[in-house]
């Protein structure tokens, strides 16, 4: 299924994202994570891509596993990170071949000694992949902006170009601050773009890897998430839990406003994801319902 007809049915999208297993560990132990998110019923599941390309053959390979014996419509992440025309193309075909219809298209944060190759920005690939497949594209968005970009307005200049390159689906960067989001998205939505746009929350799990994505995509932390830490990160376990809690709080919240999605980033922590879906197992219910 194509992913701009799983938003024309009038419900909020529900999806994970997963991450192929590192080059020295076997592919196989994905598989036992999708068997676990599977039953979760999920509106689609994207794979990221490691960087330069590194699991580009397992990314491929997972993304036609969940379509051909889950039935689960997977999203297939690309970056420009190295990329040629030539590879492009390549890896397009293979993708076509398994029957995968969607892709995220990224620029992707550059490794040490990598290039950019032929494709300098994500638009630049949107356009590509348009011009070059029967493919929805779904694009990167930062609702506090892209940690390069200058100011926000600049940032959202650059948004609406991806779009007119083709972009079907917005996919947000990780956040913690609700208002942020909707502050952002109020302002997205004046400038007239109807392209659907799907929340990304990240459970925090550990202090060291909220330190982490704060420093790869320059994420807030409300008071609120400072205190958690500084009240449990003595205990992994109370940690974990007051993470899930939160996340748990922020997706209630959203599908309150009308979001019109939500994108887990799981991090092949499955349990974590069955947690969040039995407890908003009944708000997504009324809001589906709502919606109908």
């Amino acid at each position: 299924m194509k992913i701009s007809e799983i938003f024309e049915k009038n419900k909020p999208v529900i999806s994970f994202e997963i991450f192929p297993p590192k080059q020295t560990t076997s592919i196989d132990s994905i598989y036992s994570t999708i068997d676990a998110l599977a039953p979760l019923s999920p509106d689609f599941i994207s794979v990221t891509y490691g960087a330069g390309g590194s699991t580009r053959g397992n990314t491929v390979q997972i993304a036609s596993v969940l379509k051909n014996k889950y039935n689960i419509t997977p999203l297939a992440h690309l970056t420009c990170v190295d990329g040629t025309k030539e590879s492009m193309a390549q890896i397009l075909q293979e993708l076509a071949d398994e029957g995968v219809e969607n892709i995220l298209a990224l620029r992707g944060d550059l490794p040490e000694g990598a290039s950019l190759g032929e494709f300098h920005y994500a638009n630049d690939l949107v356009s590509y992949i348009k011009e070059n497949g029967n493919f929805d594209v779904a694009a990167a968005c930062y609702p506090e902006k892209h940690i390069e970009a200058l100011t926000l307005d600049d940032d959202i200049t650059h948004l609406k170009h991806k779009i007119e390159c083709g972009t079907d689906v917005l996919i947000s960067q990780l956040f913690f601050d609700n208002e942020a989001f909707y502050k952002w998205r109020d302002q997205v939505r004046s400038l007239g773009i109807q392209t659907p746009i799907v929340a990304g929350i990240m459970p925090i799990t550990s202090a060291k890897q909220l330190e982490r994505m704060v420093t790869l995509c320059g994420a807030s932390i409300p008071s609120t998430i400072q205190g958690l830490v500084k009240a449990y990160n003595h205990n992994a376990q109370a940690l974990k839990e007051a993470g899930i809690a939160y996340a748990t709080m922020q997706i209630i919240d959203l599908l309150a406003s009308g979001v019109d999605g939500i994108h887990l980033y799981t991090m092949n922590q499955a349990d974590i994801a069955k947690r969040i879906m039995e407890n908003i197992r009944g708000i997504n219910y009324a809001v589906k319902t709502k919606r109908a």
